[in-house]
């Protein structure tokens, strides 16, 4: 399946964020304490252009194959909608990072959220089983250890679909909080795994800071009353923040507050929405707690100089907002108890101080659109503030030259990057199933100090979003409107649409995005006719976990 690799391979740790914006971390122009990570970006490389695909498990299924998500059968989300490139898993025409590395000698570890293996409804578990064909979970697709969650998100404080191997687990600790039990695992998982002699792969899938906004009280504390100025005060802060690291060129304005903000003088409740920012910052401050535990551990074992560790998010920040009436869809998908039988209350309602464990709520619109500054539009949409991600690759053995790097790059790009970094090659066929040709290109000479370009244009596709990056130009469309042309180079905030002056660079540009989605299997949206009623702009309750 694999060539032979060659001695001294190294370590591979890759870390993902959920729902995390571009600026929420210190190393891209944050506020927020993540000492941990800003190290590891200043002593390593830190991309300003790398993409995700927009949404949680189209991403998660692109990191993990090197292929467009559609390819991987995970066009959407994890309801299987009758065709191939959406049945909401992975296909047997995909492999995954872990099955190439184990086929090679890896060791092959996860802790975390899975979310690329169909729907799991923890309530009613005799309509489906972990490991049937329709429910791999990360022990059918390559993975020697595995603790986690196999949805989407819910409570930190009592998760459902926890697994331990094949195993579910009930929590039965009020001092349980997921990320913290996914940093221990992790940390866990370096030490069983670094006295042994061949290398390993981790991959650590943080919840964080996906909604509900859960935190502790002694990492709130940190926060409280930080964000009393408002959320336009925090855009301009960190844009300016940002110009001055050199992340983004100073040319680009930042985009206007989004249109279904409002200017935060207007705002009631302020001191609530400043204490909701401040659950949020409090969860991205313990997971780079986490983080640094995990970091720690690799150099308490000796192994920090050889292990390639990479950081990013699975999408932008998240605008969905949880509603506090009845009119929820599905309101029972949230209502599970606390450990102790409490029940959940549930929305977005100034009488709620969220952050405990029987709070579930999100931090709405305005904020999600401080998190993606300078940028438009959030997570679900491919303009910038949807798809653009940190990404923090370190490896001291490798990385010679620390620095900003602005090509670029996309999350297909990861999995051809850890297999050249192994000495890996990508097969063409996979227990007696042919392989799809692997889409990414590797990052390697980047990492290693060299010259790189991109040879091939990257394109996206999400709920009717279409987008195009094809050097310093890209095409996108927000569903259901029509193309818009914008230069990144000039203007990467997107506020020059250059379609109407542009018109045979945008047929070229079209007819490119149209093979794509032809050999991917794209669908015309809305596959099925109620799932759209998740893609309205603004503040929508429809969320799908």
């Amino acid at each position: 399946m694999t060539s032979p690799a060659p001695r001294n391979r190294p370590n591979i740790v890759l870390i993902l964020a959920d729902d995390m914006g571009f600026s929420d971390i210190g190393a891209y122009g944050a506020e927020i304490r993540t000492p941990n990570l800003d190290r590891l970006g200043e002593s390593g490389l830190r991309f300003t252009q790398m993409y995700n695909s927009a949404r949680c498990c189209p991403t998660r299924a692109s990191l993990l194959t090197g292929l467009n998500p559609q390819q991987a059968g995970v066009g959407h989300m994890v309801r299987n909608m009758g065709v191939p490139a959406y049945q909401g898993y992975l296909n047997q025409h995909c492999v995954t990072i872990a099955e190439v590395l184990r086929g090679s000698g890896y060791r092959t570890l996860m802790s975390g959220k899975w979310h690329v293996g169909g729907a799991h409804d923890a309530r009613d578990r005799n309509n489906w089983a972990a490991g049937d064909a329709g429910h791999p979970t990360p022990l059918q697709r390559g993975f020697d250890r595995y603790f986690g969650i196999l949805g989407g998100g819910g409570s930190y404080y009592n998760p459902s679909t926890l697994m331990d191997g094949d195993t579910f687990l009930e929590v039965d600790s009020p001092s349980f909080y997921l990320t913290d039990a996914i940093s221990d695992r992790a940390v866990g998982m370096i030490q069983e795994s670094a006295a042994g002699e061949v290398p390993f792969f981790l991959y650590v899938a943080y919840t964080s800071p996906h909604w509900p906004l859960h935190a502790l009280e002694e990492d709130i504390a940190r926060y409280e009353g930080m964000y009393r100025d408002g959320w336009d005060s925090l855009r301009t802060n960190r844009h300016e923040q940002q110009k001055g690291i050199g992340l983004l060129d100073s040319k680009w304005q930042i985009s206007p507050r989004d249109q279904d903000s409002q200017p935060w003088e207007e705002v009631s409740h302020r001191e609530w929405e400043a204490y909701r920012m401040a659950v949020y910052a409090a969860q991205v401050d313990r997971m780079d707690q986490g983080i640094g535990r995990i970091t720690s551990t690799l150099r308490e074992m000796g192994i920090d100089d050889n292990t390639l560790v990479m950081f990013l998010s699975d999408n932008g920040g998240c605008a969905e907002f949880l509603a506090e009436d009845s009119n929820r869809p599905e309101p029972a998908r949230y209502d599970i108890p606390t450990v102790d039988g409490r029940p959940m209350r549930i929305g977005n309602s100034p009488a709620i101080r969220p952050g405990p464990d029987d709070t579930f709520m999100s931090y709405d619109l305005p904020w999600a659109n401080a998190s993606n500054a300078p940028f438009r539009l959030f997570k679900r949409w491919v303009h910038e503030g949807g798809i653009s991600t940190p990404f923090i690759a370190h490896w001291p053995a490798k990385i010679t030259r620390p620095g900003i790097l602005h090509e670029p790059t996309h999350v297909i790009d990861v999995m051809a990057t850890c297999l050249d970094a192994a000495g890996v090659t990508y097969p063409a066929e996979f227990n007696g199933h042919a392989i799809t040709p692997l889409e990414g290109e590797s990052l390697m000479p980047l990492i290693e100090g060299h010259d790189w370009s991109r040879e091939q244009p990257i394109c996206w596709e999400h709920e009717g979003n279409r987008a195009l990056r094809d050097g310093d130009w890209k095409l996108v469309s927000e569903f259901p409107g029509p193309w818009e042309l914008y230069n990144i180079a000039e203007d990467r905030t997107e506020l020059n649409n250059l379609a109407d002056g542009e018109r045979d660079r945008v047929a070229q540009l079209t007819r490119i995005w149209e093979e794509w989605a032809a050999r991917c299997g794209v669908r015309p949206w809305p596959l099925i006719p109620e799932v759209h009623a998740g893609n309205t702009r603004g503040r929508h309750d429809h969320i799908v976990l």
